[in-house]
């Protein structure tokens, strides 16, 4: 009994302290529990302010918002709350502090009469957009041509107008449509979009092998010069690899791809090779990573767009609408592509419980983190003073988490998560953006300096 009693009250001794004490390992005591959840609520909390305070401390930049002109009239506009994915109170809602509205021309044939078409649409855009900042919204928003009017027009508490050309195409062969751009407001030009031009080639030449030019057209090389002259950035989000490499090697300033994503990480020809980034860097530039689900990560998006379109087309069917398939709607004329965009987002916000319900467990769409991946392997890559965010609302994106200007503070939420601090964010969402519109406008000075008398 003398030998067994010492080792009962070690036993109990034991028990004492298992059972007052720290728990056995796996084993969570309620205390303990309710401590743990209350320390991931304010770790969450205190994120969530964090990226809040940043989010107010900055101006955020959208490089690439499509327009419709018949949202730009006296009756309708975005001073309203329309259900476009871009407006005046998304924006304010969302923190968006600027965007370039893009006046875009779809490719059509190179005669007169393409030219002539095209550049009444482009005038037509043109219009549109002074008529917001002008006529129908003056108080709310307003027109900024430099980085320092962008920087003015945001501390005096008003959302900010850019103005980027989507398609040399309006130009015609006429060199002086560059400064009437210019003058009118444009700050970023693109050589060419879907289709070769008489400016360049496009990235298109991948998937139909057709080329034009290899590369940039004698006139295309003189628009570089003139877009150089005057101070426009030069864009590289649509055409093809060759006529990027051209344009950056005769680009006396540093160049943008207002709207582009990674082709390493999600291999179409819209995306950016790892050498074209190297060599966007290494010209002073930046890359505005691009919320089109299809270029963030295509095979989700495929899957999820599977599942999506069976819903959608039985939501169309009670509606009286169609849905239309995504290749065929580059045969469609750009206004009509536009409406349709439109039709398609209404359809799906009919369908959002049940799309939530029945769809996203099962193929879930490509959202906000998947998207910040793009910025995360640019940043590595290329390094935080090369990249930026671009939506290209109202022309086809918008993911998860990011469908419209009101939504713009989860991508600040998602960078603070991944550990970026208020001076990367503030590069990302717009520094980098407004770095590069300086250093054009300075080389434009230079050149015009030296052909001065």
């Amino acid at each position: 009994m003398k030998t067994i009693a010492p080792i009962i009250l070690m036993v109990l001794f034991i028990s004492l302290i298992s059972c007052n004490g720290k728990p056995k390992s796996g084993v969570k005591n309620t205390d303990e529990t309710a401590l743990q959840e209350k320390d991931t609520t304010q770790t969450e909390k205190s994120v969530l302010e964090k990226a809040r305070d940043i989010h107010n401390n900055i101006i955020a930049i959208d490089t690439h918002d499509d327009i419709d002109v018949r949202n730009f009239t006296a009756d309708r506009n975005y001073a309203q709350d329309l259900s476009t994915q871009i407006t005046l109170p998304k924006m304010r809602k969302g923190g968006l502090d600027a965007a370039f509205f893009v006046v875009y021309t779809g490719q059509g044939p190179l005669t007169p009469e393409g030219y002539k078409k095209a550049y009444a649409n482009a005038d037509a855009k043109f219009k549109a957009i002074h008529r917001l900042t002008q006529e129908y919204a003056p108080d709310e928003i307003e027109l900024a041509t430099t980085a320092q009017e962008v920087r003015r027009i945001h501390k005096e508490g008003k959302l900010v107008a850019l103005i980027g050309v989507e398609n040399g195409y309006p130009i015609g062969e006429d060199l002086s449509k560059i400064k009437e751009f210019y003058d009118r407001g444009a700050r970023y030009f693109s050589v060419a979009h879907n289709g070769n031009n008489q400016l360049g080639d496009s990235n298109t030449g991948e998937a139909d092998g057709i080329w034009k030019n290899r590369g940039l057209s004698d006139l295309g090389k003189k628009v570089i010069a003139e877009l150089n002259r005057l101070g426009i950035m030069i864009d590289l989000s649509h055409p093809a690899q060759s006529t990027n490499k051209q344009a950056i090697e005769l680009s006396k300033a540093p160049v943008i791809a207002s709207h582009s994503g990674v082709r390493a990480l999600n291999d179409v020809s819209r995306n950016l090779w790892d050498e074209e980034l190297e060599a966007i860097a290494k010209n002073g530039g930046v890359v505005q990573v691009v919320a089109v689900s299809s270029f963030v990560d295509k095979k989700k998006d495929n899957l999820h767009k599977a599942g999506e379109r069976k819903i959608l087309n039985q939501w169309a069917k009670k509606e009286g609408k169609k849905v239309i398939p995504w290749d065929r709607m580059n045969q469609m004329e750009d206004d009509s592509v536009m409406y349709y965009l439109q039709e398609y987002k209404e359809l799906r916000e009919l369908a959002g419980e049940q799309l939530e319900k029945e769809v996203n467990p099962i193929a879930p769409p490509v959202d906000v983190k998947d998207f910040v991946d793009h910025i995360d392997y640019i940043v590595q890559h290329i390094g935080i003073d090369h990249v930026g965010i671009a939506s290209d609302f109202d022309g086809g994106g918008g993911i998860y988490g990011w469908d419209d200007a009101s939504e713009s503070f989860n991508l600040t939420l998602e960078l603070v998560k991944r550990g970026y601090n208020e001076e990367e964010i503030r590069k990302i969402w717009g520094g980098n953006l407004l770095r590069v519109m300086e250093e054009v406008q300075q080389v434009a000075k230079e050149i015009q300096a030296q052909e001065k008398p």
